[in-house]
């Protein structure tokens, strides 16, 4: 990668509109990939017998199959798609109720859905107290990566001017802000959204990552933290091309694996977990 991942320029407003919302979507293009034994780690019934060797290779597998797929999507095939996954976010009640969210900053060299839109208007446009009828400005925290022993932190920015490109010239927020002062850091305060990335989901909520086990890491450290605290745990929403969709028992899992709430998908929303049922 020479260039680093920036923030695209919104999608033409000619672009298809987004398709209506829905539960749990009758149709959603299947990928093309064998089914493999899923892992009794991390529920849903699997082979007791699977060792780990044999989940990360099956998940080493996976991961070539899906980038090589997401690679022969064309440019206006990504376009369509994203447009469609954000204008749902973006529309979507649970989107705009939220006051602070965290959410990653797409790459276009990693085919990872688009995000843009969503940052763009979070940073614009203060959101709306329905009760109060006051303007509130959404907090938005972004991942930083601290170290190669899958540490992330969150932190708060208020501008894409926040940003910039790390050693893989992948954009993050530095820890201080240009007057030296410590960013907020998402683990210190109660969020009840986070938008994320993957390579492949399933509609169970299985997520396959890019093998570092940073989102992972984090995840289970503030659900830790939310539980400690009596908060309401966050809804993990993962955004997802239709190719990246598997079908049940392709993805392996182990107990170190989070599962997501639901997905954003461009032909809807998959709600999977009873929280997301609820609250979505």
């Amino acid at each position: 990668m020479t260039q680093p991942c920036t923030i695209a320029t919104p999608p033409s407003t000619a672009a298809a509109a987004a398709p209506t919302l829905f539960s749990r979507p009758a149709i959603l293009r299947r990928a093309r990939y064998p089914i493999v034994t899923m892992s009794s780690g991390g529920g849903g019934g699997g082979d007791p017998h699977l060792n780990l060797d044999t989940i990360f290779q099956q998940k080493k597998t996976l991961r070539s199959k899906v980038r090589k797929d997401l690679k022969s999507m064309t440019s206006s095939q990504r376009s369509q798609e994203d447009t469609a996954i954000q204008n749902l976010v973006l529309d979507s009640s649970w989107f705009k109720s939220s006051k602070r969210l965290c959410a990653y900053i797409s790459c276009a060299a990693l085919r990872e859905v688009d995000t843009s839109q969503i940052l763009s208007e979070i940073l614009s446009d203060p959101a709306k107290d329905q009760e109060n009828q006051t303007q509130i400005r959404k907090k938005l925290y972004v991942p930083r990566v601290e170290d190669k022993n899958s540490h992330m932190r969150m932190f708060n920015i208020s501008t894409i001017d926040d940003l910039i490109p790390n050693s893989m010239n992948i954009l993050e927020p530095a820890p201080v802000d240009a007057d030296g002062n410590q960013r907020e850091d998402a683990l210190l305060i109660h969020f009840l959204l986070l938008l994320l990335s993957g390579l492949a989901f399933d509609r169970s909520g299985r997520r396959l990552g890019r093998g570092g086990g940073y989102y992972d890491t984090l995840l289970r450290k503030y659900q830790e933290l939310a539980m400690e605290r009596q908060w309401k745990q966050p809804l993990l929403v993962a955004l997802s091309y239709s190719r990246q969709i598997m079908d049940d028992g392709v993805i392996s899992v182990t107990s170190s694996d989070v599962s997501v709430d639901a997905l954003v998908t461009p032909d809807g929303v998959i709600r999977i977990s009873s929280a997301a049922l609820e609250r979505m």
